[in-house]
């Protein structure tokens, strides 16, 4: 295996791995504010994907350019869904809101079945088969422009959470839940906010893949499986966490792809993942239990 094959592995990696983050990010919010486990995940994202396949053909937007629109969609879909459904089986047993959240995850994907059919679709862009050559590099224009949306999306949210008032108060429910409550946070209001953010990001990272992948309603429960993947590597709760399990499930995948063979790729991420729970149970930036 020669240097320039790994380096060009590595680097598809590194960029495929940081929409893996942001993918992961919504799912990572949800629980580190809420502290429900959002078994909808792969489903909003592939609802984020169609609507983006949608605006493409329908206005010829580009998947990239159509991310504020979808977030915007999401944002509303994800904060009627936790105001007037989840909430009410929030204080029930974890086993009776994992029902409730596949049972729309089921809706979801039936519903995308009846109005886009099973077949994989995608989108045809100008620049899909065009490439950067840096010394060694081949870097593809695609995967590029797709890592590049994806930082900027969660660097958004970073800053939301750190700097915007609403993300301190949201911040403020995810540290002392009783502590928001005797200060006047309305918590209520507040979670509702953190479920449409997180959903809101699941549907940006949406457009985002679909540069990468074509969409169908059964990519969903990989999606999930994906981003628990990434947020347990990374910390359950942390943001950092997040977007540091995407980059290396990424390079793992990439680097398996091309070292071995690629029907191993996923093997490697499961392998990375058993590695983390034997020497750090908590993840990598995640904190350890009191």
């Amino acid at each position: 295996m020669d240097v320039e094959t790994l380096a060009n592995a590595l680097v598809a990696g590194i960029l495929t791995g940081m929409v893996y983050g942001l993918s992961a990010l919504g799912l990572s919010v949800i629980f580190g504010v809420i502290r429900i486990v959002n078994f909808a995940h792969g489903e909003l994202l592939v609802i984020g994907m169609f609507a983006a396949l949608v605006l493409f053909r329908w206005l010829g937007l580009d998947p990239l350019l159509s991310v504020p629109l979808v977030a915007a969609l999401l944002f509303v879909f994800g904060y009627l869904l936790q105001s007037l459904v989840i909430r009410r089986v929030a204080h029930l047993a974890d086993h009776m809101q994992f029902l409730l959240l596949a049972a729309i995850a089921i809706a979801m994907v039936s519903g995308c079945l009846i109005v886009f059919g099973p077949d994989p679709q995608g989108v045809q862009l100008d620049y899909a088969l065009d490439s950067f050559a840096v010394g060694l590099l081949v870097i593809d224009k695609t995967r590029l422009y797709a890592a590049i949306a994806a930082v900027l999306v969660a660097g958004l949210l970073l800053a939301f959470f750190k700097y915007a008032t609403v993300g301190r108060a949201i911040r403020a429910c995810a540290d002392n839940y009783l502590g928001a409550q005797v200060v006047g946070l309305n918590v209520g209001r507040l979670y509702a906010l953190t479920f449409g953010i997180g959903s809101a990001c699941i549907g940006a990272a949406g457009c985002i893949i679909l540069l990468l992948v074509d969409v169908h309603p059964y990519l969903a429960p990989g999606y999930t499986l994906l981003a628990f993947i990434v947020v347990i590597i990374g910390g359950m709760g942390s943001l950092f966490g997040a977007l540091l399990g995407g980059v290396l499930i990424g390079v793992a995948e990439a680097m398996a792809a091309v070292v071995i063979q690629p029907s191993l790729k996923t093997a490697f991420s499961f392998a990375l993942l058993i590695v983390v729970l034997l020497l750090r149970p908590q993840g990598l930036l995640g904190k350890a239990p009191h």
